[in-house]
């Protein structure tokens, strides 16, 4: 098998951890920093623009080895040169898993089965270059010889998520063409998309690798009815290009064969935005934009599969994952960027990590006894502050926060970004340290406040603490650093997918449902309802009265 199939719990490491967990899950974080006052000096990796604190997380220099012993017993290190190296680590579908590949420079060389790889991705780039420097230049028209100013992409899953999160994020790099995205199936939010736009000067970038996804088909038929009814058949050539591997599919659906962009089986859906699927990412940054993004994640890359495990950012991020999730079972994590543009950052990582992970056999098949997957959510902040962060600081539940900031903002406002970034520190001080009793009732005694009302007060305001949290603070917001960000969180997927023993890059889970839509929509269209159980029989019926 590519790759090693080690069950962590049977591990000296996992046994060491769980006697370690013993004499720390009490242990108070301000307590860590007074033992060991250099924690931030010790806890944490510099690394390119990057500063990687993770000293305000519930662990100490024992713990961090033990994980690192964990990561070496179940063999990381032998899964990571298997995963670069092209094996087929997706067994389940046969497929090698090499997003990694579209990012590499096109002297190197990635093969499968060997054959290299980074030639074909390099004709690839060279056709989304010239492709999008055409449209933005203007030199590429409609059929009313008008330039094109709105690209509507549609797509969904990571044909969506990845192109919207990039774009949006890089919203400050964008040029003069308008975007938009159609990815639910729901026909009001197809005809909302649709509305206001001119078909004489509109592109659609229809995104499926099958073109059999029955989302993605539905909504580019709407689409190509709408264009129809106002301009002819004949012009779909023109405003329509799809990115896909079923030519044949595309091509009836009306799209000429030079307009299509293709893709390969060893990229996975959730980790596309770096191939031809990122072709609308480059229409509104520019290509040479893209091709930081490019750059950034690859530079994360090479961090990832040089470094040591010690200084390896994705490694201990990951680690840090499971020491949470299977020794003190907290089940979700928030991410929390200090900046509205990665306001799409959250759900773009709930697909990556919940569907890669969220898997309960082994890579032998075998159910699994232990937790996997962690409940991914979040919101920018200093938004989130006055939404969730009562319940992570008050609440009941351990829920380990990430802090993403930058220290130069994109417009220059000095003022409000000194603002939003003593935000950005004091919510991981005030998670650490939180308020004890004496605390509060010396800021309750200054309010004259009486002793009755005084003692009442007081339990409300006490703040625990002790809750973790890990902070990247990055340089500027550039497509080069986002590139970076995005790299190494789905490295860190890759590391605790090893840990866990599980396949992280087949998704099985989401087959199920899409096969059952299927026969229940037949059902719909012939209003005859077959064998289901009482309450899905009681809702369908329910629809068609």
């Amino acid at each position: 098998m590519a790759l090693p199939t080690i069950n962590p719990t049977t591990t000296k490491a996992w046994e060491a951890l769980k006697n370690h967990y013993e004499t720390i899950k009490d242990t108070h974080l301000k307590d860590l920093f007074k033992k060991a006052p250099n924690r931030a000096d010790v806890l944490s990796i510099e690394w390119n623009d990057f500063y990687i604190d993770y000293s305000k997380n519930r662990i100490d220099e024992t713990t961090k080895k033990l994980l690192i012993d964990l990561a070496k017993e179940v063999q990381l290190d032998k899964a990571i040169q298997s995963y670069f190296g092209g094996e087929i680590i997706n067994e389940t579908e046969e497929r090698a898993v090499l997003h990694t590949a579209l990012r590499v420079p096109s002297d190197q060389i990635v093969e499968v089965a060997g054959k290299n790889v980074v030639n074909e991705v390099s004709e690839v780039k060279n056709k989304i270059k010239e492709f999008c420097n055409q449209v933005i230049s203007g030199d590429l028209k409609g059929y009313t010889d008008k330039p094109f100013t709105d690209i509507v992409n549609i797509g969904i899953g990571g044909s969506d998520l990845g192109p919207a999160m990039i774009t949006e994020s890089l919203e400050y790099y964008k040029n003069h063409l308008n975007l938009h995205f159609i990815s639910n199936v729901d026909g009001d939010h197809v005809h909302q998309r649709l509305k206001g736009l001119d078909p004489e000067t509109t592109l659609f970038v229809v995104v499926s690798k099958s073109f059999g996804t029955q989302e993605t088909l539905s909504n580019a038929i709407t689409a190509r009815n709408w264009f129809i009814n106002q301009a002819s058949s004949s012009a779909v050539g023109k405003h329509f290009v799809a990115v896909s591997s079923n030519v044949q599919k595309v091509v009836d659906f009306g799209i000429e064969e030079t307009n299509i962009f293709p893709l390969w089986d060893w990229v996975g859906g959730r980790f596309s935005l770096w191939s031809a699927v990122g072709l609308s990412i480059s229409l509104s940054i520019g290509y040479e934009n893209f091709e930081s993004l490019l750059e950034g994640a690859h530079q994360m890359d090479e961090h990832f599969k040089t470094t040591n495990f010690e200084e390896n950012i994705p490694v201990i991020l990951g680690l840090l994952s499971v020491w949470y999730n299977n020794f003190f079972e907290a089940e979700s994590e928030a991410i929390i960027p200090y900046s509205q543009y990665l306001h799409r950052l959250p759900a773009y990582l709930q697909q990556g990590i919940m569907e890669s992970n969220g898997k309960s056999v082994d890579r032998a098949g075998n159910p699994i006894s232990y937790q996997t997957g962690t409940i991914i959510w979040g919101e920018p902040g200093t938004n989130a502050q006055h939404a969730f962060f009562q319940l992570i600081h008050q609440g009941t539940k351990l829920i380990p926060a990430e802090f993403i900031g930058f220290k130069n903002p994109l417009f220059g406002d000095k003022s409000h970004q000194d603002k939003l970034m003593a935000n950005f520190f004091a919510q991981t001080e005030a998670l650490m340290n939180g308020k004890n009793k004496e605390e509060v009732l010396e800021e309750l005694q200054s309010k004259n406040l009486s002793e009755e009302k005084l003692n009442q007060l007081v339990p409300f305001k006490v703040f625990s603490g002790n809750k973790p949290t890990t902070t990247v603070l990055i340089d500027k917001l550039t497509p080069k650093s986002l590139g970076a960000l995005v790299s190494m969180y789905e490295q860190r997927i890759f590391v605790q997918g090893v840990v866990w023993n599980i396949f992280s890059y087949d998704q099985w889970g989401v087959e199920l449902g899409k096969q059952l839509a299927t026969n229940i929509l037949n059902e719909i269209d012939n209003s005859q309802i077959s064998d289901h159980d009482s309450s899905t029989k009681m809702l369908i019926k329910k629809y068609l009265s």
